[in-house]
């Protein structure tokens, strides 16, 4: 089955000045998170490897991770029910080899870590401390310092990758990849087009890093909503990356939405404070912008049913526009009075950074991009449809998380992930070729950024409408129409463009798949159906988007 492509060309390059300089390596690891650490690291000493992230080393989604580390390392779990969970929250659509492989190496990745440094908040017995979260039929998570965990993952895998030698380009953007042939014709990746950036944005030179590999772990695309939880660098840079390069993704319609994060308007960039379930646990109820209840009747648990569904009772109440407000509700936490500030002291001092005083004020919410379980066709040895392109962590699909990710299972993957495809670069790189000439390129304009991140949150968001995705497709359609070679090269105007591409391939997947299964729900569809357990593959060629299923 295929759908109608884009009708307009989007950009097939980022327009970017002349490269200057060239260096030439054995691997080059785009993205800093955990998976593209772990990847580094077990590449040393081995192989020289340059990691390249476009901000500071610790920008991306990692840092930021609150949940923990699923594995099986209690002796009343198994590895089965490990399996079960995972592919009873993945809808149908997970690859079960990829599954059991993750579930069978997590808990040495943990052991791993642990051994590099991690500490992981003990047990009674002296062992990680297991808890459980949803979806979870045992308790097999490990964390630090409470919801820290991603914050300790990445500090240790900073550090011993640092120790080990990796070399670090920061604030370097990866514009595009290198492509070559080898000796039989076959087209390949052969390195990546890197800008240098200056403090403000502004390009200070361009680039060309040759390379035998090249592993793509920069990450998921929360930024494409005006709502997310994710840090200002998730743009979705190695999923445009790919796209141009004609990589094969998959996916791109399964994200998954937080139900309540703190609403800071569509001009916000970086990631939104996470209002914590536990709030509604202490008695906060969601209110509208008439000041209804949006819970009551919705669900027998009102304010405290589960994520998804509160995620879509709040959506289609801003679809109404109560009180003429569409873009957001209220958690009315007042009835907890001067006992939130002690049970909730961070996000207490979040809401007061704007101006909100939750004891008095109800707390403007709204459901946020959160994880993104599509991504680059690959398996867990990071393997592409383009040779010499790695892809591991939020970035890559694997079919482990199919169609809605079984939480705590994603730091996992990134570790796992990272590390196979890490071993095995360094037992065996592909041959070195030339890349060939790279021509055109076009940007659009950064201010583009906010019209799409708003034309996404309404239309591509929680519940999705036949009419809304033909609404974003139009303006996806024009926005790509204005794209050119004469919009300044920056930092915005880089990840607008990106954000565009990527943008396309999600409207595109949602509008074919009709049918509800896991994250994706579509209102006119509101059943999964049999004939829909398979995958919706996007390719890029000359700037023309394809779907197949």
């Amino acid at each position: 089955m295929h759908s109608a492509p884009f009708g307009v060309g989007l950009p097939t390059q980022l327009a970017a000045p002349a490269a200057t300089w060239e260096r030439d390596i054995d691997v080059v690891v785009l993205g800093s998170g955990a998976a593209g650490l772990a990847a580094a690291l077990a590449m040393r000493p081995v192989r020289e490897v340059v990691l390249v992230t476009k901000g500071e080393l610790a920008a991306g989604s990692t840092q930021w991770a609150q949940g923990g580390l699923a594995a099986v390392l209690d002796p009343k779990d198994s590895l089965e029910a490990h399996v079960a969970d995972t592919l009873a929250a993945g809808a149908g659509l997970c690859d079960e080899a990829n599954v059991r492989t993750l579930v069978a190496e997590a808990p040495t990745a943990i052991r791993y870590l642990m051994k590099l440094g991690a500490a992981f908040d003990p047990g009674a017995d002296g062992a990680p401390a297991l808890t459980r979260e949803g979806g979870h039929s045992h308790r097999r998570i490990v964390h630090a310092g409470g919801d820290q965990s991603g914050a300790e993952v990445q500090r240790t895998l900073d550090q011993s990758a640092m120790n080990a030698g990796v070399q670090v380009m920061e604030h370097t953007f990866a514009l595009d990849l290198l492509i070559g042939f080898d000796r039989n014709g076959v087209r390949r990746a052969v390195g990546v087009r890197v800008a240098r950036l200056n403090p403000d944005g502004s390009v200070l030179d361009v680039g060309h890093i040759t390379a035998r590999a090249v592993v793509v772990a920069t990450g998921g695309l929360g930024q494409v909503f005006a709502s997310t939880s994710n840090p200002p660098a998730v743009t979705g840079d190695g999923l445009a990356l790919a796209l141009r390069a004609g990589v094969e993704l998959a996916d791109m319609e399964f994200i998954q939405f937080h139900p309540t994060v703190l609403w800071q308007g569509a001009d916000a960039k970086g990631q939104l404070a996470l209002i914590s379930e536990a709030v509604r646990g202490e008695g906060a109820v969601l209110i509208d912008g008439a000041g209804k209840r949006v819970m009551e009747g919705a669900h027998p648990l009102e304010d405290l049913a589960p994520r998804d569904v509160v995620a879509a009772a709040i959506s289609r109440r801003m679809a109404e526009a109560p009180g003429g407000v569409d873009d957001h509700v209220f958690l009315d936490a007042t009835a907890i009075g001067g006992e939130f500030e002690t049970r909730f002291p961070s996000i207490t001092a979040a809401c007061r950074h704007f101006g909100i005083e939750p004891s008095r004020d109800p707390i403007p919410v709204a459901p946020a991009a959160h994880y993104f379980c599509g991504g680059i066709t690959a398996g867990l040895n990071g393997m592409t449809s383009l040779p010499g392109l790695f892809a591991v962590g939020e970035v890559a699909c694997t079919g482990v998380h199919g169609a809605n990710r079984l939480a705590s299972n994603s730091l996992t993957e990134g570790v796992v992930a990272g590390t196979r495809v890490g071993r095995e670069l360094s037992w065996l790189l592909p041959e070195k070729c030339p890349p060939v000439d790279i021509d055109g390129g076009a940007l659009i304009e950064s201010h583009d950024r906010r019209v799409l991140r708003e034309t996404m949150s309404r239309n591509v968001g929680v519940l999705r409408r036949p009419e809304g995705l033909a609404v974003a497709r139009e303006i996806i359609v024009d926005l790509a129409a204005g794209a050119n070679v004469d919009v300044e090269p920056s930092l915005e105007a880089f990840e607008a463009t990106n954000l565009l591409t990527v943008a396309a391939a999600v409207v595109g997947s949602a509008e074919l798949r009709t049918e509800s299964r896991g994250c994706h729900r579509r209102v006119d569809h509101p059943e999964p159906r049999d004939e829909w357990q398979r995958h919706i593959v996007v390719r890029c060629e000359d700037g023309v988007m394809g779907f197949e299923s």
